[in-house]
């Protein structure tokens, strides 16, 4: 890893994301710079001059590249990102120059582990069918209700969202498979394939959770050739990014599965004429499955750590690899 600060001077960080000012001054402490301007709806961040533009060294943030021009920060040697996907980043932007871009890998992976535990129950136990009664003061008992135990959950991607998952998951005794790029062995699964042996998760399978980025080689990945060899009555979750998913193929097939759960899709929001709104066996939410009043603590744990690194010459985690996107 190349340092090109190294020097005597102080490193200054543009900070997009808010925390307190006792947090910032931890960033302070050790040896930067901080300078805040919100990348929400107050932001002026489109108003930061030449000069100042210039005079960072690192950045912080979820998203400011529609408002901040990054090709303009002549000097900017290190980009820190709040979330763990990287779609939002201009990668023609960083391609040509020596920029460290790290994600935040990790963390959110408990908030989003817990919400594919819980749409997996609520799959099972048909939670959706019994709000709708109880809304409507129905007393109506439903035998449809199944467990989970013994059922066989694949997982496409083993990273942090995956491995949070199957640890979970395996006190209610099922069976967990995994697919990455080599087939290697992770903690917690019973199985792991290779990706060119991904179709052993769909036909296999009574459950398959997506957690895989988007990149050239995952979009519109999950389709009609993948849905067609999955079992009647299995349920499909995607909640990793909407674009590696073919929604119209999806909406096809949709009257093959139990159940299906969704946070995540190629357009968001979500068009209110969007089909899938009209599906009886499908759980939508609006990308929210990543919230936790723990997020904020986390992400700053990850960054005071990654920022300590970074100053110290050393690796920061979670290095995303430019040239191939992931």
């Amino acid at each position: 890893m190349v340092f090109p600060h190294l020097g005597g001077d102080i490193i200054k960080v543009l900070f997009t994301l808010k925390f307190s000012e006792e947090e910032f001054d931890k960033i302070r402490d050790l040896g930067y710079e901080v300078v805040f301007n919100s990348e929400g709806n107050k932001s002026t961040l489109d108003k930061l001059t030449e000069e100042e533009l210039d005079s960072f060294d690192v950045l912080v943030t979820y998203n400011c590249f529609e408002k901040l021009d990054i090709s303009k920060m002549k000097n900017l040697k290190y980009i820190q990102l709040g979330s763990t996907g990287f779609d939002q980043v201009p990668f023609d932007k960083l391609l040509d120059r020596e920029i460290l871009l790290c994600n935040n890998k990790g963390g959110y992976s408990i908030p989003i582990s817990e919400w594919i535990v819980s749409t997996i129950l609520q799959i099972y136990k048909n939670t959706k069918y019994f709000y709708t009664k109880q809304d409507k003061r129905q007393w109506i008992c439903d035998y449809s209700v199944s467990e989970v135990y013994g059922k066989k959950i694949g997982f496409l991607g083993t990273g942090t969202l995956a491995l949070e998952s199957a640890k979970r998951l395996k006190s209610f005794g099922v069976e967990i498979w995994g697919c990455n790029t080599d087939g290697r062995s992770i903690k917690y699964f019973d199985k792991c394939y290779s990706t060119e042996e991904i179709d052993e998760i769909f036909s296999n399978c009574d459950i398959v959770v997506s957690t895989i980025p988007a990149t050239k080689n995952t979009y519109n990945l999950i389709d009609k050739n993948k849905f067609s060899i999955m079992k009647e009555g299995s349920s499909f979750i995607n909640v990793g990014r909407g674009k590696v998913l073919n929604e119209d193929d999806l909406l096809k097939y949709a009257h093959k599965f139990r159940g299906i759960a969704l946070d995540v899709f190629e357009q968001e929001p979500l068009s209110e004429e969007s089909k899938l709104w009209d599906l009886d066996n499908i759980i939508i939410t609006p990308h929210n499955s990543w919230v936790s009043e723990q997020n904020s603590i986390r992400s700053f744990n990850l960054f005071y750590n990654n920022l300590k690194k970074y100053i110290s010459h050393k690796d920061p985690d979670n290095i995303v690899k430019i040239e191939k996107g992931y």
